[in-house]
């Protein structure tokens, strides 16, 4: 009997994993296709409104009186502390270890097509979000669909919100629980403890909602960020003589055809799927956390969510690829994922090659850390929107139990379900967003048609 149980399992983590690298391949060309779709419609807005965006995060156009949870910056690091995560440590040093300096490229590539995707679903989500009578907020794709596209769309709103609920269980926590207890492993703590601290801090958060969310990633997301990115500038800076080949390299091999065109399309897929895996542009995560946001003006939070791609790809990711690349980590070894960029990170510090390690260790809790509590909140809306208020608590208290859960089992078979409920959750947010352009058009022209003045 224990034999036919072991045989099933491993049949269905097979057929899971199968299933998910079968439906990524078409969903990286439609996500593609619709970021396309959106910039050119858009008038290539990412490049245009970039200079906007600053000043709208700065602060520059802040109403405290505006209905809204949060801050503008408060949203976009309640974002980014889901999108900045083991992918950005992890997922670039894969992408460059199956597909070459040239995926780096692709990933810039995704991302500036993914500013245009993260502009337009977060901008729909904070027109149709729904203000409750205490003043709290409740937005996202469920929204959109079910108020822009009409009542008959609801079953495809209430899809969404289910694969929501599952990738908060699986890719937004015990996946990042894991995660973490193994590094704490590495340095002789049981798993059980990690798994009841991880459990402890996350609780202490997500109990608190979404204020107390936005003001915990409001302080972490900027203080990692700063940390990882310096690590890295200071690796480039000791090998700055490699700096300019590293870069040629990516340009040179974005297009190379010495593999032939199977070479090439490698290339192009890994740095197409590692980027949008990155910034989750497109899958309809984000836009939950932007409803959140105190203003007026739908367009001006989407403004916003357009930095989300920007900071995460263009900065992080880039950083990390070129750490990999300047210290020659690439040729002389056969790691990857994290512990390739654990290398370069400990090869770079030539001077202290432990606190390289540590580096890139402390991060790695802190970004899964921080995408634990960001996908709770997801989670929350999505279950609100499901069966209502009173499911909230009990489904937080429920999210806590599973960090602990996430951290002791095996997760082979959660990775793998994990990934198609977030394939699956992208789809009805794409058919949002392209019926949806019509009015997101209209919304822009009117919002940047006049001059937006400072509040004082």
């Amino acid at each position: 009997m224990e034999t036919n149980n072991m045989d099933f399992t491993k049949n269905l983590e097979h057929f899971m994993e199968i299933f998910s690298g079968w439906i990524s391949m078409p969903l990286t060309f439609i996500l593609i296709g619709t970021g396309l779709f959106v910039t050119v419609s858009l008038g290539f807005i990412q490049v245009r409104r970039l200079k906007h965006s600053f000043d709208v995060v700065s602060g520059k156009y802040d109403n405290p009186d505006d209905e809204g949870d949060v801050t503008h910056f408060q949203a976009l690091s309640a974002a980014l502390s889901a999108t900045i995560g083991i992918g950005n440590i992890a997922g670039v040093a894969l992408a460059v270890r199956l597909g070459g300096p040239g995926a780096l490229f692709w990933m810039w590539v995704t991302a500036l097509f993914g500013m245009a995707l993260k502009y337009a679903e977060c901008t729909l989500s904070h027109k149709y979000r729904v203000i409750h009578e205490d003043g709290s907020v409740s937005g996202g794709p469920m929204y959109y669909i079910e108020k822009g596209l009409g009542p008959k769309w609801k079953p495809l709103a209430i899809f969404f919100a289910t694969c929501a609920v599952i990738c908060s269980f699986c890719t937004g926590n015990m996946n990042q629980a894991n995660t973490i207890a193994q590094t704490f492993a590495s340095y002789n703590v049981p798993i059980w403890i990690s798994g009841a601290f991880i459990a402890f801090m996350v609780g202490l958060v997500i109990i608190g909602g979404i204020k107390r969310i936005a003001a915990v990633a409001s302080r972490i997301v900027p203080t990692m960020a700063v940390l990882y990115v310096s690590g890295a500038l200071l690796i480039l800076l000791v090998n700055y003589q490699n700096i300019i080949h590293s870069l040629e390299s990516i340009f040179r091999e974005a297009f190379s055809l010495k593999s032939g065109w199977g070479g090439l399309f490698a290339v192009i897929m890994w740095g197409v799927r590692r980027g949008l895996y990155s910034n989750e542009a497109g899958q309809g995560s984000a836009p939950i956390a932007h409803a959140a946001a105190k203003t007026k003006e739908s367009a001006r939070e989407g403004a916003v969510a357009m930095m989300g791609p920007f900071i995460d790809t263009i900065i992080v990711c880039t950083m990390t690829g070129l750490a990999i690349l300047s210290t020659g980590v690439l040729e002389s070894t056969d790691l990857t994922g994290a512990q390739l960029t654990r290398e370069a990170f400990r090869q770079g510090f030539t001077f202290a090659p432990e606190l390289g390690s540590i580096i890139v260790n402390f991060s790695v809790l802190l970004f899964a850390y921080t995408t634990m509590v960001a996908w709770s909140y997801y989670g929350d809306r999505s279950i609100e929107y499901l069966i209502g208020p009173k499911a909230i608590k009990p489904y937080r208290w429920v999210y806590v139990f599973f960090n602990f859960l996430g951290a002791i089992l095996p997760l082979s078979f959660v990775w793998n379900f994990g990934d198609i409920a977030l394939s699956l959750m992208t789809i009805p947010n794409l058919i949002g967003v392209l019926f949806l352009t019509g009015i997101l058009k209209k919304m822009t022209k009117e919002y940047f048609s006049v001059e937006h003045k400072p509040y004082k």
